[in-house]
Parts: C-alpha cells; structure tokens; sequence
C-alpha cells in the first residue's frame, strides 16, 4: 500500500490537522481508529489523540482500511489532487487510469476495459495504480461511486434508485450491499442520519481557498454565448447535454459562489440521472482542484490571489468557439457564435432565460454546408474548417475522453484551419492542462517585452520557461495584465 508519509510525516499531518489546514485539503485524510470515521484536515469535530489517528493520501485508501465518511466535514466534497505535467511514465499512466475512472459512466466497466484504453495489460495496470494510489483500480471506482451516492443522498432529492443508477452502479441491488458493506448502513438510514432528506436538489463542491470569483466571472462573461448560457454577478447559467451510460441528457445548470470554499450546483431534472459524468466536468471548468498557493508562487509579484484557469463543459463546444475566434475580437467571436447557435442550435424547453438553446451537435455541423456556414458571416474557410472538424470528431473521441492532451493537440492540428495556437488554447481550456502555452501570441509577446519590442519567438519560448509547471496560468495572468 502507498504509504501516506509519501505526501507527510506522520506528526507533519497531525500538525496540518491541528491547524485545519486547507492547503491539505483532498490530499490528506484522517481516519481515527476510535470511532471508526475519516476526515479531511479542515474539519472541525473534536481533534482525535494522535495515537488515535491514521493518515491517508486518498479517501479510497481510507476506505479500503474499512474507515467510513465523516458525516460534518463530506470527505466527497473535498478538492481533488492535482494533475502534474512532470511525472514519470508509469505515475503519467496512472493519473490517465485515474481520470478514466472518474469519467467512467459504464457499471459494468472492467480493469481489462481500461487497460486496453491505456494500451497495457491488466497486470501493469494493476501494479502501477496499486504503487500511485495506494489501492487497486476497482477499489478506487468503487469508492468514487459510493462517494458520489453519498453526497446524492445528503445533498439531493431523488429516491435511492435514482441515487444508484446515477453514481454508476448496475442495480438497486449492488448498491444496497456495497453501501451496507462499506458504510455499515442503509442508504436511506443516511439521509435520516444527515439530519433528513434534503428539500432542494443542490450539490455543493468544495476548492482550495483563495477563489477569484470576480476574475473568473470577468473572464467568461464577456464570451458568454447568447442562447447558451448567461454570466452574473453571483454565478453562471447554462444550457448542455451529455451522454451517460450511453443516454444523451439535456437541460441546463445553474453554479453560484454563495459560500467561501464551496460552489452551489443547481441541475434541472433532466440532468440529475447524469450527474456522474457531469461532475468532473464541473471540476474541470471552474478548475476547483487548483493549488492556489502553488499558482501564486510561480506567477510571482502581482499575481491575483486565487486565480483559475476556466476550462469548459463541452469540448467540441470550445473547439468551435476556439476556430470562430480566430483573428476576431473576443466581441465579434461572440456574435458569431450566437449566430451559429441561433441557425444549429436545438431548443431546450423549460430553460431559464437566455438559455433556450443548446450548443450545436458534432452531427448538426458535420452535416451542414460551406454556404449553410457562410451566410453567418463566418469566411468560407472557417465554414470549411468547422465542417471538417466535426467529420473528424467521431474518430478523436479517444483524445477527448482521458487521452494525452498532447496526443490531442497532434489530431486537433491534422484539421483543416487548427494551428498550434488554437490546438494550444484548446490543452488550456478544453484539457485544462497547467503548462500550455499559445505559440506567437501578439499579447504575450508584447507583455514579455516589458514595453519595448515584441520578442523574438525565441526569446519568447524562453521567458515562458520561468512559469513552470504553471505557463497556463501565466497566460491568463498576462493577458489579464495587458
């Protein structure tokens, strides 16, 4: 098993503990072998005797040694680990098996599935996940889904079977025993446990303090998608589909930044029965498992506190939206693409204001024509370039599921009209990956340059060297600043 003093020494988290710590936060568990429970270092019951505790990296391990969830602090709402750029090859397969996981909406979904995704065999799977994660991969899935229950139990209003299905399991009947099993109870006895049912279907998703609200808000808003989606003061709202186990849902979201160190999530209930794929999907465009102090650090003076590098819902979606802005205003790429979705967008009934429709579908446009394109005002080659890449879309679903995002920026540039600054923004945003940087950017260019002339692209590559692992980041930082 992965030794927890990898990530602290034992007094170290103890420490960490003592002080509710949130830079530990989903990185550090406790379990206390008194009474049988695990928490995360912000909560705020009775600290435990340290000869009481147990330290854990991951809420699977903890799991694993038969600790139950704390029912005041949610282990399931804590930030999860961050992703690195610099890993090791096995430590880079097992981040990807992880993510293939967390996105898994197959309840029949086996290690030799995953394996063969990953192009190894289920031997080598096994053995690297056990030496990164400390637990075996179906372990893992299988904390993930309970996890993911829990939180439906506490914080929704859909009945138990609903609760089941949604979190990935393949019957009622598996969900009651693996619950029973792990937590020791029923799942309705949780809910009645946690103080009763719940009278709104709200999650709430937790990050590592500070959170740029305002700058995140000001980042989107100005590309806020009329029809798709509207950006106020206290939160975003938004139409999307997706496909769970293999259903299409739609419907629209609502997140508000009403509580510091959490985000309220409002669904529809169209969406409800999809909650399992759409919360990484959440995570990921409002980058809640940010190491902010980390961020901070590497941006150096004049840094924002707490800033995020907003990622998307929908990457087909962003592609599109990447090719409509190319060599226009984030103004004018906002009009066109309100135009698009007006000619090929699907009507949402029941949707709040200014969300009516949804984003086109890869099939809508691969069907359309140049002209069907063009009379929105969109150049012929862009029109060319859109249809080619929905055509293409099908066949880089592997690359848009958990692949390398570098492997994807390879396919993203085999199309017609995607260069490396578009296949560059879309790791930013589309693949939330930290260390992307845009290749001749005229901003950053001129923002490297201290005020004189732009660099050369040399140069430019090389200033950029100094925000590692963290250059996405950078970029936000510096357009923001220019």
């Amino acid at each position: 098993m992965l030794s927890p003093e990898t990530l602290l020494p034992p007094d170290a988290a103890y420490a960490a503990l003592q002080a509710h710590d949130a830079r530990f936060d989903g990185r550090l568990y406790v379990g206390v072998t008194s009474t049988g429970i695990y928490c995360r270092p912000v909560c705020r019951v009775r600290l435990p005797r340290r000869e009481n505790c147990r330290f854990f990296s991951t809420a699977a391990q903890a799991e694993a040694e038969r600790f139950r969830p704390c029912m005041k602090c949610r282990p399931e709402l804590a930030p999860r680990p961050l992703p690195w750029t610099t890993m090791d090859a096995s430590r880079t397969l097992a981040a990807q098996a992880a993510a293939w996981l967390d996105a898994c909406d197959d309840a029949e979904a086996s290690v030799e599935d995953l394996a063969k995704h990953l192009g190894i065999t289920s031997r080598h799977l096994r053995r690297i996940f056990q030496a990164e994660h400390g637990v075996s991969p179906l372990q893992y899935l299988q904390t993930r889904r309970l996890l993911l229950a829990k939180a439906l139990l506490t914080d929704s209003t859909l009945p138990v079977h609903e609760v089941a299905f949604a979190a990935g399991f393949a019957s009622l009947r598996r969900f009651n025993a693996a619950f029973v099993e792990h937590y020791r109870l029923q799942p309705t006895a949780l809910r009645k446990e946690g103080g009763g049912r719940a009278t709104l279907s709200r999650l709430r998703l937790s990050y590592r303090e500070p959170y740029d609200v305002a700058g995140v808000l000001a980042f989107l808003a100005p590309r806020a998608v009329a029809g798709v989606e509207v950006v106020d003061a206290a939160g975003i709202t938004r139409s999307m589909a997706l496909t769970h186990a293999g259903l299409r849902h739609a419907g629209w979201l609502r997140v508000t930044f009403d509580k510091p160190g959490e985000v309220a999530v409002e669904l529809s209930p169209t969406l409800w029965p999809a909650v399992g794929s759409l919360l990484p999907r959440l995570r990921r465009w409002l980058d809640l498992d940010a190491d902010p102090a980390a961020i901070a650090t590497t941006l150096g003076e004049g840094s924002v506190p707490g800033q995020r590098l907003p990622g998307c819902l929908d990457r087909f979606e962003l592609t599109v939206r990447a090719v409509l802005g190319q060599q226009v205003t984030v103004a004018a790429a906002r009009t066109l693409a309100g135009r698009f979705v007006e000619r090929f967008g699907e009507v949402l009934d029941d949707a709040p204001a200014g969300c009516a429709r949804l984003f086109p579908t890869p099939e809508r446009i691969a069907a359309a024509t140049r002209d069907d394109i063009a009379s929105l005002g969109i150049i012929g080659r862009r029109a060319d370039s859109l249809i080619a890449l929905a055509q293409a879309w099908p066949r880089l679903a592997f690359a848009r599921r958990e692949g390398s995002p570098e492997a994807a920026a390879e396919e993203l540039c085999d199309i017609p009209g995607i260069g490396p600054w578009t296949a560059s923004y879309m790791l930013m945003r589309g693949w939330s990956w930290p260390d992307a940087f845009p290749p001749g950017d005229v901003v950053l260019r001129k923002a490297l340059s201290a005020g004189g002339t732009p660099v050369s692209p040399k140069v430019y590559l090389e200033a950029a060297e100094r925000y590692r692992p963290f250059r996405s980041y950078a970029v936000l930082h510096l357009w923001r600043h220019s």
